[in-house]
């Protein structure tokens, strides 16, 4: 059963899915729905073709879009390559 979302939810719940990044949990965490949810949603607003692409890279040995294929020591959702943002600064490279 899928859930009713608003239309800027469910293109923010493609969007995460569609990053590597982005583990299944922090969508799980953020949205309340479910792995099997979230390829059911996948499955209806995609293409056919876009969504074959997508399940073959996500099933790939290569994506890591479950914290178990991760470093163990990561426990937040956050890109470790993202700057912090200091003295309403922006940090420079």
């Amino acid at each position: 059963m899928l859930k009713k979302f608003s239309p800027e939810q469910t293109d923010r719940i493609i969007e995460m899915a569609w990053e590597d990044r982005t583990p299944f949990e922090a969508i799980e965490f953020q949205f309340k729905i479910a792995e099997s949810e979230v390829i059911e949603l996948m499955r209806t607003e995609l293409k056919s073709s876009s969504f074959k692409l997508w399940r073959k890279r996500v099933n790939s040995g290569i994506s890591k879009k479950h914290l178990m294929k991760r470093n163990p020591e990561i426990d937040r959702f956050k890109c470790s390559r993202q700057r912090t943002i200091s003295h309403n600064k922006i940090s420079k490279r």
